[in-house]
């Protein structure tokens, strides 16, 4: 494991490959002894019983979270057909069982095809979303279900593939952040008559981050805070230009040569981040700054 520290402790991002078994929150407790700092968030949850991609920030560098949180997600799933569980998933209950005929496949690519797209999507009990200031998965836990209002979520790819178990597919799924992949697996199965849920899932990509830099959790590897922005367009600024923005002051946005509202990822010459920053009246404003310490 290799690490850069600040005075006050760590700062960058770290991509994990996450194991099954584990909540987000177990890695994050985890990565906080590695690490020795109790600042470690995550970018967004992954169910226990799935694996791949989380993306942790450390120390002032969890402020950078905010700007990985809505990416893109890619996943790699499985689904089975004929049975419903009360979670979606197979960790769940059994709770229908459907005498169904093997899936045609261009019934099945039909059906995708319905669930790609722009598609309202009703959250799962499961899910940790907040009704009157309950999370959904606690709820559930006591037996409660509720009325869920539908959310507005993009599928930009939902490709599935058979294996030999004529019962059970593949699929690779490219969706916006907030999509549920337990929920598309059910609502397939309901499309084609029957039902359906979803056997395993890993998550291969989070916006930029995907498994080829992932590592085990034990083998935790800390990048520079400018690697958590990496998506956004970028500026670069001298010495006292950064000096300027580290101290809360607007820039000329025609220096950086940066076009749009951002935001936008401010390095150094160095390479270092500086700020992530957005116009405001026509200036670049510094929205969340690193301290030259911990930009390295």
């Amino acid at each position: 494991m290799s690490r850069r520290s600040a005075p006050d402790g760590p700062s960058g991002v770290c991509v994990v490959d996450k194991a099954g078994g584990w909540t987000s929150h177990d890695v994050v407790a985890r990565a906080r002894r590695l690490l020795g700092t109790r600042r470690v968030g995550h970018a967004g949850t992954l169910d226990p019983m799935a694996t791949g991609v989380l993306v942790l920030g450390v120390g002032r560098a969890t402020r950078l979270l905010t700007y990985i949180t809505g990416v893109d997600k890619t996943y790699e799933a499985t689904i089975r057909f004929g049975v419903e569980t009360d979670t979606l998933d197979a960790e769940g209950q059994v709770v229908a069982e459907h005498d169904m005929a093997p899936p045609d496949p261009e019934q099945v690519h039909a059906a995708a095809a319905t669930l790609t797209g722009v598609i309202q999507q009703v959250p799962p009990m499961v899910s940790a979303v907040h009704v009157d200031g309950r999370r959904l998965h606690e709820l559930a836990r006591e037996g409660i279900e509720v009325e869920r209002e539908p959310r507005t979520v993009t599928v930009q790819r939902f490709e599935l593939s058979a294996t030999s178990d004529p019962m059970v597919w593949d699929a690779v799924v490219e969706c916006s952040s907030g999509t549920y992949v337990r929920s598309l697996a059910a609502d397939l199965g309901r499309a084609l008559g029957g039902g359906a849920h979803l056997a395993a899932l890993r998550r291969t990509a989070v916006g930029p981050f995907t498994l080829d830099e992932a590592t085990p959790l034990e083998e935790l590897r800390l990048l520079p805070p400018a690697e958590a922005v990496r998506h956004l367009p970028r500026g670069v600024v001298d010495d006292e230009g950064a000096e300027d923005l580290r101290h809360g002051r607007f820039l000329d946005p025609a220096a950086l040569g940066l076009d749009g509202e951002g935001p936008w990822a401010v390095l150094d010459r160095s390479g270092a981040l500086v700020a992530v920053c957005r116009l405001q009246a026509g200036r670049v404003r510094p929205a969340v700054v690193l301290p030259a310490a911990d930009a390295e």
